[in-house]
């Protein structure tokens, strides 16, 4: 016997169940949308997210699942993406489907393009997308090439993109993992103003404060199963009660309890300053003085464009900048960092905030991800030995809990929490005195965040220094001795733990005097 369709229920999934040969990715998961809605999702990485919305989408056709979709009162069996876009369903990934070296315009119509007599009308084509910038709040001009764009306006591009294809269900995979609070902001608050026209949407993210301010009901999924659904109309979504669900256990403390013991100054950066590789006479890091002690924990807070990215790689074999300037001293002694290598062997390591395009070879295993920053040690008379290889790998799998198959998976298929283990380890088999890290925990689910900050922590009790740079100011409270905070490519405050908070960092950042 049919279930019936709920009256309201624009959407609903019944008993999806999703296998990738022996895997079991999704077992008998439900999901019901209604009309008008903001509907989150969330989960650990590997829960089944994704997945799920890709049977939606089509990218996972009929008969490759089993179970039913109900869409605006109708069973469908999407046959793939072209499908499920002329139902009025249209997904945007996390990776942006946009092509950098056409118009905003030739992207909004691509393979949809206005025609007349078999030719594209150019002109109906900039009017129409004219009035789909406007709805986005974007005023660039039709032509501007989208390489030109920032990710934030990229992002409100690929909204107005499916609206032109007169969507009725938006699913947006991680909308907000690459863009600033700001550009965040602005997306969440466009994602409303959909809402009020009607347009049901689904959104996936890690990020729960913005699930709380936008989410009608949450849909929290576990090891491929739809674990609760939370009604969110009478207010808030409380997240402690979404972690509960997400991770299976509560979590009270989200950070790990440790005990602070600094001891002598192990980094010191000395009047540090770096101009901008393109634009010379612009100094992008201004005159930086800072230190960090033998196991002490340092944050650098600031907004995007605030050069804390520019400083760390500056740093770090001068892989970012020109005309740099400054001294660097580990324990005292002034160190050469003029090249990767050098900077390497003074005892630096930086895991990049690009962990997928700079950290990782994705198609590569995890035991040759590991070795790259130190294949001397892996190696005899200048060849890589692989049993040593292997052996390292799987002690740092072991060490760090990396949850795979083995050493010998690509790493590209691991979860985002077990893919920054493995950048970890390939920089923590270099020995480092220093780490850098930079936005450790960006797209990770709230339980992998957990597993990095104890391994950090960890590292700290063992006397490593650690400088952490992030852009959750909840992240750096939580886990740092003490801050500082960067505006326009200066540290315009130093605090203690004690003494700081997100309304003090953000003080800091907006007055012309430092604090």
């Amino acid at each position: 016997m049919q279930e019936p369709v709920s009256s309201d229920a624009i959407l609903e999934m019944r008993g999806i169940t999703k296998r990738f040969g022996g895997v079991t990715a999704l077992e008998d998961v439900r999901l019901q949308v209604r009309r008008g809605e903001i509907h989150a999702i969330c989960g650990e990485n590997g829960a089944g997210k994704s997945t799920l919305m890709k049977v939606l989408s089509g990218v996972y056709p009929h008969p490759e699942y089993e179970g039913e979709i109900v869409f605006d009162g109708q069973v469908r069996r999407f046959a793939g993406i072209a499908d499920s876009e002329r139902a009025g369903i249209v997904i945007i990934h996390q990776e942006l489907a946009l092509v950098p070296l056409m118009s905003i315009a030739e992207n909004l119509f691509l393979g949809n393009e206005p025609s007349r007599f078999g030719v594209i009308d150019r002109s109906a084509q900039h009017v129409r997308a004219r009035e789909l910038l406007a709805m986005v709040g974007l005023d660039e001009a039709p032509g501007t090439m989208v390489g030109e764009l920032g990710v934030g306006k990229q992002q409100l591009v690929e909204i107005a993109k499916a609206l032109a294809k007169d969507v009725s269900l938006l699913i947006l995979d991680e909308p907000t993992a690459s863009l600033n609070e700001r550009d965040s902001k602005a997306l969440l608050e466009l994602l409303l103003q959909l809402q009020s026209r009607g347009i049901a949407c689904i959104i996936i993210s890690h990020k729960l404060n913005e699930v709380a301010y936008v989410a009608d009901a949450v849909t929290v999924l576990r090891d491929g199963r739809s674990i609760t659904t939370i009604d969110c109309r009478e207010g808030m979504a409380d997240e402690d009660v979404i972690i509960r669900a997400m991770v299976g256990r509560e979590m009270a403390d989200r950070y790990p309890k440790r005990q602070p013991s600094a001891g002598e100054v192990r980094f010191q950066l000395r009047d540090w300053s770096a101009q901008h590789p393109e634009h010379g006479d612009r100094k992008a890091v201004k005159d930086i003085n800072l230190h960090v002690r033998r196991g002490e924990i340092v944050g650098i807070a600031g907004l995007m464009g605030a050069g804390r990215t520019e400083l760390a790689m500056s740093v770090f074999g001068r892989s970012w900048g020109r005309g740099i300037q400054g001294a660097v001293e580990i324990d005292g002694q002034a160190v050469d960092v003029s090249s990767v290598p050098r900077a390497i062997d003074a005892g630096l390591a930086y895991v990049t905030e690009d962990r997928k395009g700079l950290g990782l070879i994705l198609d590569d295993a995890i035991a040759r991800n590991t070795s790259l920053a130190n294949l001397p040690g892996v190696s005899r008379a200048g060849i890589v030995d692989e049993g040593r290889e292997h052996a390292v790998a799987t002690e740092f799998r072991q060490r760090l809990a990396t949850r795979c198959s083995s050493v010998d998976q690509a790493v590209g298929q691991l979860s985002g929490g077990n893919q920054q283990k493995v950048v970890l380890a390939k920089w923590l088999f270099t020995e480092p005195k220093v780490l850098i890290l930079d936005e450790p925990t960006r797209g990770i689910d709230v339980g992998a965040k957990f597993e990095i900050y104890s391994l950090i922590a960890r590292l700290a009790q063992e006397g490593m220094a650690v400088l952490m740079i992030s852009s959750e100011m909840p992240e750096l409270l939580g886990m740092c001795d003490r801050l500082y905070v960067m505006n326009e490519g200066r540290i315009v405050a130093e605090l203690n733990a004690g003494e700081a908070t997100q309304e003090r960092i953000m003080r800091a950042i907006v007055s012309a005097n430092p604090v």
